[in-house]
């Protein structure tokens, strides 16, 4: 599997697992996720793929500084309810970095590491996309994602017409799908931090 160089370069996000230190699956319950990962679950790169994974990113930064995020004990809700949109893929996102899961995930052990009830969508945000609590202390966030600050390439909408036509040569193919993953490439590598596009608010 191949894929776009830029993708070694996106940010990555650190968090600690109880459930994988609990069981051997990482050393310490540490472990780092990366563009490519959230690429493979949704099987597609796309500007609502890394503003998913780039929301998570920063409102974990802002809820637990320098600590390692607890994966399974935080909260996410949605402002979209589940089949508006892209919801969906959002939300699959948010529950691979975060692990929390509406109603299908782990139901733990003892007690422990259960991850379902903790994914919640049309939720009442304030400003938001998605919202992210602590579950030990209640402190949340809200994220949302200002993509028009990353503008598409105005030449991507007639080829991909072309594209789903399925009417484009072959070098047109190649042209979308260079200017389709450069918008990908520019948000992720030069907008994560920034906090026009990639906003943080109290929650």
């Amino acid at each position: 599997m191949t894929f776009p160089d830029f993708f070694a370069a996106a940010p990555t996000i650190r968090l600690r697992d109880p459930l994988a230190e609990f069981l051997g699956a990482a050393a310490d319950g540490v472990i780092d996720y990366r563009y490519e990962d959230a690429v493979r679950l949704a099987g597609h790169s796309c500007p609502t793929v890394a503003s998913a994974f780039l929301m998570t990113r920063r409102a974990l930064a802002a809820l637990y500084g320098g600590e390692l995020p607890p994966r399974g004990e935080i909260r996410v809700d949605l402002a979209e309810a589940r089949d508006a949109g892209v919801a969906g893929v959002i939300a699959s996102v948010a529950t691979l970095l975060t692990g929390a899961t509406a109603d299908s995930g782990f139901r733990g052990l003892a007690g422990r590491f259960n991850r379902r009830d903790k994914l919640f969508f049309g939720a009442a945000l304030r400003q938001g996309a998605l919202r992210f609590t602590r579950l030990d202390t209640g402190a949340a966030v809200e994220a949302a994602a200002d993509l028009s600050r990353v503008p598409g390439d105005p030449r991507m909408g007639e080829l991909m017409s072309l594209c789903l036509g399925d009417v484009a040569t072959a070098a047109q193919r190649r042209e979308f799908q260079a200017l389709w993953q450069e918008r990908v490439r520019r948000l992720l590598l030069e907008h994560a931090d920034d906090a026009a596009t990639i906003r943080v608010f109290p929650g």
